[in-house]
């Protein structure tokens, strides 16, 4: 039984090597490039805009046509977004790729801005409008509605309701606050009851409970986790320099600086800090254009301004957790994932058990938020696929899986996670080339009237 789980193992790892192979970073990271290029570098010249417009003219919106208000489906695709990754994956990114990888990340997250902001364009210019005014939106719409392709439209719906509910969704997520609360003496027993009834008590609702949630619990643990990061790099400081060189340096170096003879390459450090930067965001996946279509805003433009500023806090995220790694950890270090992370922060504060709070904390309120936004995710992939009448069977399905995921075998469901999340990304990256005149035409509107109203 051991060898077959294992030889699974390896099948699934193989598998997601080949998914997340350089053919398909190079199709999401090209993408950008070329809608930076043609957007004339509109995600690097129009980086204050995107977050003036996501928070300081939107954070009560009550005009437009949408479910929620701008702010709170911003907040709604972070909970998505800010997950475990943020924290774990950053430091696996580290550990394989060296200091290197943050800087991949930088580059391939700067480019991947334009994807983002061409997902909002298009959430809010492609959505459907009930009678009832609820909207629906996603790639899976902008696909059907747009390129007239229902088949692509399907296979993006039927992905991403597999990642909500066997993916990033639920196992994984559970798994990891179930680990973090087990290093403080709590059962997993006891994490999956309380899990299952704080889930389904925000589930259940719908957007509006989800967003409402969202909305008071992300602004609150992007600020504590960032500035935690600050507090471990302002005391830390003197070191701050050397290892923004060594990042820079290991970047384009044939063996990282800080990674002796691990034999850690430049191609190794751009590979997995390119695809950790696409895992980060999200640019491509088009998850986060599901919750962007339900703003109350009538202007693909802005939205797609406001999404770009998401994609850039997440980065910011990754950013304060690589370099709290490697200002406060040296490269012998034997720790992984999380372990590592907070080990950073006890060294880089000095006090042990507080480094072990400020992770555990953060894994667990980032890791519930994502639990929450993706069972939406997963709604509405469902909901474009059998209707109405199938949501209550996926939610129950999503709470048993939620429940699931602190006994389940973790690295399999990582590597399937994988593998899925990939297949997402393909048909939404195909719909954003094939609309690409659109999200060009709408962007020449939203700027030109911008001018307008500014004279």
């Amino acid at each position: 039984m051991n060898i077959n789980i294992g030889q699974m193992e390896l099948f699934l790892n193989t598998i997601s090597s080949l998914v997340w192979g350089w053919p398909l970073i190079i199709f999401i990271i090209g993408t950008g490039v070329y809608f930076s290029l043609r957007l004339r570098l509109l995600s690097f010249s129009n980086l204050k805009l995107s977050l003036k417009c996501a928070i300081a003219e939107n954070i009560h919106e009550k005009t437009g046509t949408g479910n929620i208000s701008i702010f709170a489906s911003l907040c709604t695709s972070l909970s998505a977004t800010l997950g475990t990754g943020n924290i774990v994956g950053i430091a696996v990114a580290v550990a394989v790729g060296g200091p290197g990888s943050l800087f991949w990340l930088w580059i391939s997250s700067l480019f991947s801005l334009a994807i983002k902001y061409s997902e909002g364009v298009l959430a809010i210019k492609y959505r459907k409008v009930e009678k009832n005014g609820n909207v629906s939106g996603g790639p899976m719409y902008y696909i059907r509605m747009g390129l007239n392709n229902d088949f692509l439209a399907k296979i993006f719906a039927f992905f991403g309701m597999i990642v909500a509910l066997i993916g990033v969704g639920t196992t994984a997520q559970s798994n990891s606050i179930a680990v973090t609360l087990s290093s403080f003496g709590i059962s997993n027993i006891v994490t999956t009851i309380m899990l299952v009834i704080v889930v389904g008590m925000v589930t259940i609702r719908g957007l509006r409970r989800i967003s409402t949630v969202a909305e008071k619990i992300v602004p609150f643990m992007t600020i504590f986790y960032i500035g935690a990061a600050i507090l471990v790099l302002a005391t830390n400081i003197t070191r701050l320099p050397s290892i923004l060189y060594s990042i820079v340096c290991s970047a384009f170096s044939p063996k990282s600086i800080l990674g002796g003879g691990t034999g850690i390459t430049a191609t190794i450090a751009a590979s997995v800090g390119a695809s950790r930067g696409i895992f980060s965001h999200e640019a491509g996946l088009g998850s986060a254009a599901i919750a962007a279509a339900a703003a109350k805003t009538n202007s693909p433009g802005k939205q797609g301004l406001v999404s770009m500023a998401g994609a850039l806090l997440s980065v910011i995220v990754c950013t304060m957790t690589g370099l709290v790694i490697l200002i406060a950890t040296d490269s012998s270090s034997p720790l992984e994932g999380a372990m590592l992370t907070s080990q950073a922060f006890a060294y880089g504060l000095g006090m042990p058990e507080v480094g072990k709070i400020i992770v555990g904390f953060s894994v667990i309120l980032f890791a519930f938020t994502t639990i929450i936004g993706w069972n939406y995710y997963g709604e509405q992939c469902t909901q474009f696929l059998f209707g109405r009448k199938a949501i209550v069977p996926y939610k129950t399905l999503f709470i048993f899986f939620v429940a699931a995921g602190p006994f389940f075998k973790i690295n399999s469901i990582l590597s399937l996670a994988d593998i899925v999340t990939g297949c997402m990304a393909i048909p939404n990256i195909i719909g954003l080339i094939g609309l690409r005149k659109a999200i060009l035409q709408e962007t020449s509107v939203f700027f030109s009237s911008s001018k307008k109203r500014s004279k």
